[in-house]
């Protein structure tokens, strides 16, 4: 990748690992759907009406607003909502790359190195030795949850590949405003009106700015950045990097929310960034030797 480019992708990983904890704040006021469903409003209204249609079938669209936003974010708000932190839920996410890489390897024939695959199992051996060290803390239903959100999310990262050089913002938009009345209706059928108002009477200042910074910062911004990448460089380049998410957003739950950083997450950190590195490093080397 291109320096500028590594830097824009930093700032994505820096912008999601933040998102983890505006999701904690706003999590303790508003019910997981509901969350869901205000964020995909307002990253689509009223910018829906200024904004044409991308120029891909209604299909692909429908199909990349229901596994990118409307069951990733669901899953994931859900998961949280359920006890896991910010710090730990960071680091489960991280299984998205090994989603993402497997399906790239199964829709785009994208082969690996050995080196390349010695570094995806240093990186996840970091998550796994997070995992040791939960000592029943984390629900095993906000784990599978999360990890069920990862999954889903590497497959709306191959949809978009798929999708090509389409107009991401629009793309993002359209795929928002698909996926936020499904959600609605989600919210109203199982926890009622009642949620809604909840959430009304208890907004404070700290939710409102979170839910500001996940649909503006997070959403419209962030996953532009990131769909223009993935249309530029291989998956296998671009996805490895969302591993550096779990390294900025438990340093932000340390210094914002005062989350615990025990000696194990410092040890998993450099597992993280070991793979990481290595994984890019081999990916440079390898087109290095076919470039003529």
């Amino acid at each position: 990748m291109r320096l500028p480019h590594i830097l824009l992708t930093l700032l994505v990983m820096i912008i999601w690992s933040l998102q983890f904890i505006m999701i904690h704040i706003a999590v303790e006021t508003i019910s997981p759907f509901l969350l869901c469903s205000l964020r995909f409003f307002f990253a689509s209204v009223p910018l829906i009406f200024f904004i044409k249609r991308p120029n891909v079938p209604f299909k692909t669209i429908l199909l990349y607003g229901l596994l990118t936003f409307a069951l990733q974010y669901t899953l994931f708000f859900w998961g949280m909502s359920l006890g896991t932190s910010a710090g730990i839920a960071s680091l489960l996410y991280q299984t998205n790359v090994f989603f993402n890489i497997f399906l790239a390897a199964c829709f785009f024939k994208e082969r690996l190195s050995p080196s390349q695959v010695l570094g995806i199992v240093i990186a996840f051996s970091g998550i796994g030795f997070i995992g040791l060290h939960l000592d029943g803390k984390l629900a095993g239903w906000g784990f599978l949850l999360i990890i069920s959100g990862a999954f889903v999310w590497a497959f709306g990262n191959i949809v978009s590949k798929k999708i090509g050089k389409a107009n991401m913002l629009s793309l993002v938009v359209w795929g928002n405003f698909i996926s936020w009345p499904p959600l609605l209706l989600l919210t109203y059928f199982t926890e009622g009106p009642r949620a809604i108002l909840f959430a009304w009477q208890h907004a404070s200042f700290a939710s409102i700015l979170a839910v500001g910074y996940i649909v503006y910062i997070s959403t419209l911004l962030a996953f532009c950045i990131w769909g223009w990448l993935l249309n530029r460089y291989p998956v296998s380049v671009v996805s490895p990097f969302s591993l550096l998410i779990p390294v900025f957003a438990m340093l932000a739950a340390f210094i914002i929310l005062g989350e615990p950083l025990f000696y194990w997450k410092i040890i998993a950190a450099a597992l993280i960034m070991s793979g990481l590195c290595l994984n890019l490093l081999s990916a440079k080397f390898k087109r290095r030797q076919v470039e003529p």
